[in-house]
């Protein structure tokens, strides 16, 4: 009686490790090789692409004065700003002497 559990277990045992062979196998299979994803991600990348709204050369143009705009506003900012903390410095250094 032990001899028939034993041979029942081992054939479960078998039947098992036939089972994962044939599982990893069938997922081997299914898996898409590297070129048939890449060339999916491309596929991917140029749809996404056509979905973006260009700004037009008006707009551009717009945009560019904006920046131009900002970054002189903010230049003579700093160099007010520079020359005021140099000239108290200058106050501060010409008391202490």
């Amino acid at each position: 009686m032990a001899d028939k559990k034993l041979d029942a277990a081992k054939a479960d045992t078998k039947k098992s490790q036939k089972k994962d062979k044939s599982a990893k196998s069938a997922k081997k299979s299914n898996k898409p090789n590297a070129f048939q994803r890449l060339v999916k991600y491309l596929v991917a990348c140029k749809g996404e692409l056509k979905k973006i709204t260009w700004p037009s050369p008006k707009q551009t143009t717009k945009n560019f004065g904006i920046v131009i705009a900002v970054i002189v506003v903010m230049g003579l900012f700093l160099f007010a700003l520079d020359q005021g903390l140099y000239a108290l410095l200058g106050l501060v250094m010409d008391t202490s002497a």
